[in-house]
């Protein structure tokens, strides 16, 4: 059975713009759970550790929140952005 790595978008997008692009697109989808999971993949390529503590919660939590799958808060969606140095904003 051949092993695979998971897949992280960020492994591909090398400058910033296309980072910002990318997270931009994210959050106009219809379904806020793609802004999450992009945030989420985000949060793992720069470190999920060291984002948990800039956040002010557990790694295993932020994990469960970034998923897809949990239901973070704003409050927690705008320290993760802030975090990992953007953010959100409405034009």
């Amino acid at each position: 059975m051949a092993k695979t790595a998971s897949y992280n978008p960020f492994d591909y997008l090398t400058t910033e713009e296309e980072i910002r692009t990318y997270l931009d697109n994210a959050s106009r989808d219809e379904d806020p759970r793609i802004f999450v999971i992009a945030l989420g993949y985000l949060a793992k390529k720069r470190g999920m550790k060291a984002t948990a503590k800039k956040v002010g919660v557990s790694r295993e939590s932020l994990y469960k929140s970034l998923s897809g799958k949990g239901n973070p808060k704003y409050d927690t969606i705008r320290k993760v952005t802030q975090a990992l140095g953007y953010q959100a904003r409405v034009k």
